[in-house]
């Protein structure tokens, strides 16, 4: 598999608070980012400034499913120059990657509590967290070192 290819979705929390979920499908790598609201200007803009900073060989693809947070994603790929495809309707098997990865960020972010509170920064701390907890699907490495495996 070729390194570059991200999952996304949101995760919800009460008070209508969400959290962007980008997962890399080659090495597992989280990527956590902070959403104003569910619109898509909040989410798409909130992506843009995250993903600009990836380096070139982990800008392929995003597969998101088919919610309307993504309905200005031909703006996200003219910021990123990364290409966003969508998954079939009701095909969540489709980004099995993000899903398995939301399951266990819940861990942290337990369903029914608010998730507006979390800075950019205490995200992007869960998600070092997520990326050096070893996986089997990666022969028992973790997604960090899968990353450092790809450069």
């Amino acid at each position: 598999m070729t390194p570059g290819h991200w999952e996304g979705d949101l995760i919800a929390g009460s008070g209508n608070s969400h959290i962007a979920t980008l997962v890399e499908r080659h090495s597992r790598l989280t990527i956590l980012v902070k959403v104003a609201g569910k619109d898509t200007v909040s989410v798409v803009g909130a992506l843009a400034r995250k993903l600009r900073s990836l380096p070139a060989e982990l800008k392929r693809s995003i597969t998101w499913d088919r919610g309307m947070e993504m309905a200005g994603h031909a703006s996200l790929t003219k910021k990123t120059g990364i290409p966003v495809y969508f998954c079939d309707p009701n095909s969540p098997w489709q980004r099995g990657s993000n899903e398995n990865t939301n399951r266990l960020l819940r861990q942290y972010f337990p369903k029914g509590i608010s998730l507006a509170g979390y800075s950019q920064k205490e995200l992007n701390k869960y998600a070092g967290r997520l990326n050096r907890r070893p996986r089997k699907t990666l022969g028992f490495r973790s997604p960090a070192d899968a990353v450092a495996l790809i450069g």
